[in-house]
């Protein structure tokens, strides 16, 4: 089975403004899955296992143009 790699980038609530609107950062994670569903599943259970208490929204799922990773052994 062929790896597929999908960009997932999240909406992380970091703080308000001095008017009160929410100060937002957007972060984008690499996922190795084989559907866009299963990229988003995957990002919010590692959201949920790591313990993040911020307010967050997967606002994005798109296949990424990388072909495979390399890692170092």
């Amino acid at each position: 089975m062929d790896n597929k790699y999908f960009e997932c980038s999240v909406e992380i609530v970091v703080g308000q403004t001095k008017t009160g609107k929410d100060k937002k950062n957007k972060e984008v994670y690499l996922v190795d899955a084989q559907s866009c569903t299963e990229a988003e599943a995957r990002v919010v259970k590692d959201f949920e296992n790591s313990g993040v208490q911020l307010d967050y929204k997967v606002v994005q799922v798109k296949e990424s143009r990388i072909e495979r990773v390399i890692e170092l052994d």
